[in-house]
């Protein structure tokens, strides 16, 4: 593997082969596989990350908003998309490039509906979301009757599934609650089956679900953090490959004497006689200032260079008093080894946070 010359996100995508079949191996042959490429598929690239895994046949995408189905649908994608958080604004859209919206309140439902019947459609695909437990988006328990009488009413649209989203399925403090919500969701499902006549997909389970819930999966699954290397676990992150590696290079090299100060601010100040290095990414390509100040840190020539001082928005600077490097040497912000959840701990926060926040300035590389 090349070593970085400057700021590059390197995407292995034999490394998502690797997540993919993993995941895929969990579940009975005929339960789906939804690969969830939202947020650039966390902070990586949609598009080649959606490509790739349509040839390793995954049956479906999700995304959280239209235009995200859109990139996908223009790249030509031609498995089902679904948009996890569509907003009205953008169901003719919906409609015209052939995605599937979930519908999770009264009037998304009735708005989609009008929509769908202006424009003639048939039977249209849509997922019925309901709120077990999360309180973030969908239908109650008691809201099926009213979503049955207003389906039987139009031919316009058709359930293609119902589902609900679990909230804390990698908690193992937290399996009683988990276990209530995949139980509520099956009243649920039973219910408005039978009140609608005939049996729409199940689907519950995140990537934490696939793993610890195997009595869960029904349907179809929904895999997001796992295609990604992580598995909300120890146990589990040795079993998947992350696949992002966030590199960069050292700029220059400066001798600071006791007393001198670093950065905006002056927010760091020497202790003695020490040496920094300056390294071209900051808070507009994603390392937040919540890393700097010591709490972040990089890794150059395998050892931990902390973050001194104020993150700035293109660079950072980083104490080496203590590690023989010189200028243009690779810097590793987070890879395969020293991966994303450490450096976000370090800070208090998850590896969702920092992969999603990679700005989308920052060249992406492809391990094929």
């Amino acid at each position: 593997m090349s070593k970085a010359k400057e700021t590059v996100l390197e995407i292995d995508l034999r490394a998502l082969t690797h997540n993919f079949n993993y995941l895929k191996s969990k579940l009975k042959p005929k339960t789906k596989f939804l690969a969830v490429v939202k947020a650039f598929a966390y902070g990586s690239d949609s598009v080649a990350v959606a490509k790739h895994l349509e040839n390793l046949e995954a049956d479906y995408f999700a995304v959280a908003y239209a235009n995200e189905g859109v990139v996908l649908r223009d790249a030509g994608i031609t498995k089902p998309i679904l948009v996890l958080h569509p907003l009205p604004t953008s169901f003719k859209t919906i409609i015209d490039r052939c995605l599937e919206p979930s519908l999770y309140n009264t009037k998304v439902l009735n708005e989609f509906i009008e929509i769908a019947e202006t424009q003639s459609q048939k039977n249209y695909p849509v997922h019925i979301k309901f709120n077990t437990g999360l309180n973030r988006l969908g239908f109650q328990e008691n809201d099926v009757d009213a979503i049955v009488s207003k389906l039987k009413a139009t031919s316009a649209i058709k359930a293609k599934s119902i589902f609900s989203h679990l909230a804390a399925s990698e908690d193992k403090n937290e399996v009683n609650f988990t276990e209530n919500q995949i139980n509520s969701f099956k009243t649920i499902a039973s219910n408005f089956e039978n009140k609608i006549g005939y049996k729409p997909w199940l689907h519950i389970c995140n990537t934490s679900g696939v793993l610890n819930y195997l009595e869960a999966h029904f349907d179809m699954v929904r895999c997001g953090i796992g295609l990604y290397g992580f598995g909300n676990s120890a146990t589990e992150n040795s079993n998947l490959q992350p696949i992002a590696s966030l590199k960069s290079v050292i700029s220059q090299i400066h001798n600071i004497k006791e007393k001198e100060s670093v950065g905006y601010n002056r927010a760091y100040i020497a202790k003695d006689l020490e040496k920094t290095a300056t390294i071209p990414i900051g808070h507009a390509d994603g390392i937040g200032r919540i890393y700097g100040k010591g709490k972040g840190y990089v890794i150059i020539n395998g050892k931990k260079a902390p973050i001194i001082g104020n993150v700035c928005m293109d660079m950072i600077m980083v104490n080496i008093t203590r590690i023989d490097c010189k200028e243009g040497d690779e810097v590793i912000i987070f890879d395969s080894t020293y991966n994303a959840s450490g450096l976000a701990q370090s800070a208090n926060t998850i590896s969702y946070e920092i992969l999603t926040a990679i700005s989308q300035r920052v060249p992406r590389k492809f391990l094929r």
